[in-house]
């Protein structure tokens, strides 16, 4: 009667954990949202949001998510409000770790919590992402001052990471010699190693340091009249992505006049696609448990792209075809986190499994009944953490040029719903953001403006 009692009380907790947000199917959650945003219903894709995250403490996702919403919908002021609260609790974290990064890195690194029921923290590329994401959503309103703030915030945040990862990396090696832990990713029979070893992640100096966020650091610096900062920008950015025309010219052209007084200097930024979803993936594994070799399943996660948004590498201005010149690719980041991440996550598991497998054989000898309740509560509790920022644009490209003061068009490819926008230029220095989903533009700020289509499903219009 006992083990029965035992039993149901197993099964209840399964029951609970399995209802508890730690234990949300967050990328299905998303996914249904994107589907509202690839159709150009921002309105529903907020609701949605807010109907999946109805607790009153919110969580670092939600305003990730919300202010990248909000954006698309032309809420500026919405968006900034939202990834203000998520900028706090990435400041928050900062300061834990420069507080005692000993302390943080004992408490993140622990083996004993499934890195899915920890609260998310966010992966560094999304860290300082945001902060870029915040600098455009300010330059869309021709605040420069406020998005050198940003941008000075980017290189702190930037500092701060580097310095973590290094310190990290040195206790991981420590704590795998100590545990007698050698496996490595490439090790893991049937996980898609291919993605995390492409030519484009490899090629990545880290997971966060993006030369989109250093040319647009370099391209406010300059517009400031800060070319001593601006320099540093550009350079930035060109050691990060080597061999990139526009980079190398942006360094030279520092040394050239100001253009005419009716002429203007203009960036263009098309972000398009949506971030990468993560999936979780079992491998087994034989894991020496109680003197024995024992093949026992685990959960790593994988990063899946996106596929929503068709790939296009032009844009036309006043009826000239000019090409984009990538600066960033989330999926290329996000691959890059994983990768430096997998170590550590091979790590956690196995040590878990270990621990796990012999408190259950121990269990088993004294109560077979309560040690198949054990069994039952940890496969539940068995599985990759998918949770990652998924409204965040895919591949940011850009374009500058110089153009007359007044109004023009910029017309994007068929594949992205062939739409136009009506820029309008007023500005000495001006960035110009558009947003590409699925086959829907978005465009917000001052200078900006989406043309209604004879195709309504085409385009999406920016919300007054």
């Amino acid at each position: 009667m006992a083990s029965r009692a035992v039993l149901s009380v197993a099964l209840g907790a399964i029951t609970l954990l399995s209802g508890c947000s730690a234990f949300r199917n967050y990328d299905s959650e998303l996914a249904q949202t994107n589907q509202q945003l690839a159709s150009g219903n921002v309105d529903g894709a907020l609701t949605l949001l807010e109907k999946n995250n109805s607790s009153q403490d919110k969580d670092l996702l939600y305003y990730f998510e919300k202010g990248e919403l909000l954006r698309a919908k032309g809420d500026l002021s919405g968006s900034q409000t939202a990834w203000n609260s998520a900028d706090q609790q990435v400041g928050q974290w900062e300061d834990a770790v420069k507080l005692d990064t000993a302390k943080y890195l004992a408490q993140f690194g622990s083996f004993l919590v499934n890195d899915k029921v920890r609260r998310y923290e966010g992966y560094d590329y999304e860290k300082v992402m945001l902060t870029t994401q915040m600098a455009l959503n300010l330059l869309a309103v021709n605040d420069f001052d406020g998005a050198r703030t940003q941008i000075k915030k980017t290189h702190e945040r930037e500092a701060v990471i580097a310095d973590l990862r290094d310190k990290e990396y040195l206790k991981r090696e420590e704590e795998a010699e100590k545990q007698g832990v050698r496996t490595e990713y490439k090790d893991l029979q049937g996980y898609p190693v291919a993605s995390l070893d492409a030519p484009e992640v490899v090629g990545l100096k880290n997971s966060y340091q993006s030369a989109f966020s250093h040319y647009l650091a370099g391209f406010v610096y300059e517009a400031l009249g800060e070319k001593d900062l601006a320099a540093p920008g550009y350079r930035k950015a060109a050691e990060l992505r080597p061999n990139t025309p526009l980079l190398e010219q942006a360094l030279r052209d520092l040394d050239k006049p100001a253009a005419k007084s009716d002429d203007s200097d203009i960036l263009i930024v098309v972000q398009s696609g949506l971030a990468p979803s993560r999936d979780s993936i079992r491998i087994p594994l034989p894991l020496p448990i109680s003197g024995n070799l024992v093949i026992t399943p685990l959960s790593f996660p994988l990063i899946k792209p996106d596929t929503s948004t068709a790939t296009f590498g032009q844009i036309g201005v006043d009826g000239r075809q000019l090409d984009l010149t990538q600066l960033n690719s989330t999926t290329a980041m996000s691959r890059r986190a994983l990768r430096d991440d997998m170590p550590g996550i091979i790590l956690r598991t196995t040590v878990r499994a270990i621990t796990r497998g012999v408190a259950q054989k121990q269990i088993n000898e004294t109560n077979p009944l309560a040690g198949l309740a054990v069994g039952l509560t940890s496969a539940v509790l068995e599985g990759a953490d998918t949770r990652t920022w998924r409204t965040l644009p895919d591949y940011t490209q850009v374009v500058r040029l110089r153009l007359k003061k007044g109004e023009h068009q910029v017309t994007l490819p068929s594949a992205v719903g062939g739409s136009v926008v009506k820029v309008t230029v007023d500005q000495r220095y001006q960035v110009i953001t558009l947003r590409a989903v699925g086959n829907q533009v978005f465009a917000g700020g001052l200078a900006a403006q989406v043309i209604p289509s004879a195709n309504p499903t085409a385009i999406a219009l920016k919300q007054p």
